[in-house]
């Protein structure tokens, strides 16, 4: 017989009482975040409450019924604090206020209470590793000039050459061109150069200085006063710089990134800091939690920011970045579990985020293109492979992330107009590909009107044609949709005591291409070739992305395809 997979039940009442009770009770539960569900807002594009074309706090928070009868555990929100949004608000002016586009303080207080209300957590970003340059210290250490205390908080540097003309070392910014830029003193003459390894308007905070460690302590409890549940923190492999700040003595540095330890990332001193951070989240009730990116060469050393005595768990960018190969993941589960087995903390696993182009673009394109790519691929091959490559990561022991709109199958939007691009890295040469745009574009709620229900005033960036057929309304109810595939998916694993939980897989026999392991009464079979295979039946299918045929004790899987069972 054939079989596609279950659909989830209708959706609850957002007022029902039994069902937010029943999820907050879930939430509840002892070290909630090892196998926790967490769904990253990108709060620009999510949803817009006052038609402006930008998403809001307002907006998340009149869409959090979604996200519960989703069955998610917490909502991860990228940052919303006062910024000129150079970088989309990744160079904060203020780390305790709200930006006016997003909101004020009582939208963000009630956006709390309501997510608790429901049974989700809320996880704020923080940004220790750099400033807005319109923050108060960094003009202050402007006006204050060469030799001022204000200066200290910051990476001001004379420069090298007969006048200073030369950066103090050679050091490139992620986002292209020299990591310094050259102030202009308050005298008018041309001075000394401050460090910034993303944009200029993004410099790097000295976290030698005391009072660096001291106002971000102090911003972590006002937070945690706030009441969220959790910080992501961004950039964790920054903040400490090789002492006297070496050159590196080679060109393209982004090439080296992820291979090897550099001056200004991963330095072991970062791991002193997060031992003060975890003493202040500790005082607190309810579990909070600090997740990690951190873009390290190895799992290995990813697993030191995970220590008992530092944060809860770190992205895993290693398993983001391997293609819908079964030899490939499976070397990448191994080293994953084997290296956060030591240190006791859960594995993450991450298909995409607001950096990278979205899962069900990357895997229609050929292998070996990276993270970032500019071309459509095959679109029917891609979400086919994103909606298996989802049911795989979700049946792994460990947290898992989804990024909003993932669960609509959302392509990326390769084709965007020059003009209306927004990275910073897009406009400064030999940085990042500076395509991230792609993976921001508002997300469609309604089949049609104003930004298929982004808001009633357009979307910041534009969406494409057809972006109401694949809305949130249009799949709502449709068997076969991808997000009744995620909404059945979720319900499973949390029905599932062997979901999630652990830190083993049993691997089994399998056919080449086939990727299959047992976790108790639990079995998983991801097929990543381009062709069936049959396998034998485990038990009970729970729940597929194609449609399986049982013969027997024998199974069919279709091409790229994944199959979760149950023996019990």
């Amino acid at each position: 017989m054939s079989q596609q997979h279950s659909t989830a039940p209708a959706p609850t009442s957002p007022d029902s009482p039994t069902e937010s009770a029943a999820v907050a009770t879930a939430t509840r539960r002892r070290d909630w975040w090892r196998d926790a569900v967490i769904y990253q807002v990108y709060p620009r594009s999510f949803a817009d409450s006052n038609g402006d074309g930008m998403g809001d706090l307002e907006g998340i928070r009149s869409r959090l019924p979604y996200l519960r009868d989703l069955g998610v555990d917490a909502v991860w929100l990228s940052p919303f604090y006062a910024s000129p949004q150079a970088d989309a608000g990744y160079d904060v002016a203020d780390y305790r206020a709200v930006d006016p586009m997003f909101g004020n303080l009582l939208d963000a207080d009630a956006l709390i209470r309501d997510a608790h209300e429901l049974g989700l957590r809320i996880i704020v970003d923080i940004v220790p590793n750099h400033s807005s340059d319109q923050h108060e210290w960094f003009k202050r250490a402007l006006a204050e000039g060469p030799g001022s205390p204000a200066r200290d908080r910051y990476h001001f540097r004379p420069g090298k050459g007969t006048n200073g003309e030369l950066p103090p070392n050679d050091w490139e910014s992620i986002f292209g061109g020299p990591a310094w830029t050259r102030v202009t003193e308050p005298d008018g003459t041309l001075g000394e150069w401050y460090l910034h390894l993303f944009a200029p308007e993004q410099p790097d905070f000295n976290w030698e200085h005391p009072a660096v460690g001291d106002e971000f302590r102090s911003i972590i409890r006002f937070w945690l006063d706030m009441g969220v549940d959790g910080f992501r923190i961004d950039v964790a492999h920054g903040m400490v710089k090789a002492e006297g700040l070496p050159d590196l003595g080679s060109h393209e540095q982004l090439k080296l990134l992820g291979n090897d330890v550099m001056p200004f990332f991963d330095q072991d001193g970062v791991h002193d800091i997060y031992r003060q951070w975890r003493l202040i989240l500790d005082e607190y009730s309810g579990e909070r939690i600090f997740v990690a990116e951190a873009w390290t060469p190895t799992v290995e050393r990813t697993a030191n920011y995970v220590r008992p005595d530092e944060l809860h768990q770190a992205f895993n960018f290693q398993y983001l970045g391997t293609h819908w190969d079964a030899e490939e993941l499976r070397e990448v589960i191994d080293r994953t579990l084997d290296a956060m087995r030591p240190v006791g903390a859960p594995a993450t696993w991450v298909l995409s985020n607001h950096d990278v182009t979205r899962h069900a673009t990357r895997f229609g394109n050929p292998a070996g293109l990276g993270t970032q790519l500019r071309l459509p691929g095959d679109r029917e091959l891609g979400l086919r492979r994103a909606r298996a490559a989802t049911l795989l990561m979700l049946a792994l022991p460990g947290s898992a992330y989804v990024y909003q709109g993932e669960e609509l199958g959302l392509p990326d939007v390769v084709d965007l107009p020059d003009e209306v691009r927004q990275d910073p890295a897009y406009f400064r040469g030999a940085g990042q590909d500076g395509f991230r745009d792609g993976c921001r574009v508002p997300i469609p709620w309604t089949r049609a009107g104003s930004s298929y229900g982004f808001g009633s005033g357009g979307s910041w960036l534009p969406q494409p044609e057809g972006w109401g057929e694949l809305s949130v309304e249009a799949q709502t109810g449709t068997a076969g949709s991808t997000l009744e595939l995620y909404r059945a998916a979720l319900a499973v694993r949390r029905e599932q005591a062997d979901l999630g939980a652990g830190d083993t897989v049993e691997w089994l026999p399998a056919p080449e291409g086939v990727l299959a392991f047992r976790r108790g009464e639990f079995v998983c079979v991801a097929n990543t070739t381009g062709k069936a295979v049959t396998t034998p039946s485990y038990g009970r299918v729970l729940i597929t992305n194609g449609e399986v045929t049982e013969t027997g004790d024998k199974t069919k899987v279709p091409a790229d395809t994944t199959v979760w069972f149950t023996t019990g």
